[in-house]
C-alpha cells in the first residue's frame, strides 16, 4: 500500500508517516502543493491523507488533479478548522473517501488509510 500525505506541519506529518509505515505502508511526505503533484506525476498511491489548509497551494487542486492523475486514489481529507464540517467536501471531490480533524489520534488515521486502501 502506497500512501502519500500531504501535510504543512512537517513534525504532523511524519508522526502520521510514522504510524502508518509500522502497518506495513509505504508513505511519501509532501508539504506543499508543488511536491504532492510532483509525486503524484511520479508514483501511483492508493490513499491520499490530504490536509485541507495548506501553506503553499491549494488542497482542493491536488484533490482535482489527483483524480485525473490518479483516479484510483482515494483521498481522506483532514483538517483543523470547521470549514466543510457539513460534509460538502463529498460533493466537491469524487475521490474524497473520509474527512477528519487533525487532531484524529495518529493510530486511527492509519487505520482509517488501510481500510480504505483495501476497500480500494
Amino acid at each position: 500500500m502506497r500512501v502519500l500525505i500531504v501535510e504543512s506541519d512537517p513534525d504532523l506529518g511524519r508522526i502520521w508517516s510514522r504510524h502508518m509505515q509500522r502497518t506495513g505502508a509505504e508513505v511519501d511526505l509532501a508539504s506543499d502543493q508543488t511536491g504532492a503533484i510532483h509525486a503524484l506525476r511520479m508514483q501511483d498511491y492508493e490513499i491520499i491523507v490530504l490536509d485541507l489548509v495548506l501553506e503553499d497551494g491549494a488542497a482542493l487542486a491536488i484533490a482535482d488533479f489527483a483524480s485525473y492523475r490518479r483516479p484510483g486514489a482515494r483521498v481522506i481529507f483532514v483538517t483543523n478548522t470547521s470549514f466543510f464540517s457539513d460534509g460538502s467536501i463529498f460533493n466537491i471531490s469524487a475521490n474524497a473517501c473520509a474527512f477528519v480533524q487533525s487532531g484524529t489520534p495518529p493510530e486511527d488515521l492509519a487505520a482509517m488509510v488501510e481500510h480504505y486502501a483495501e476497500a480500494r
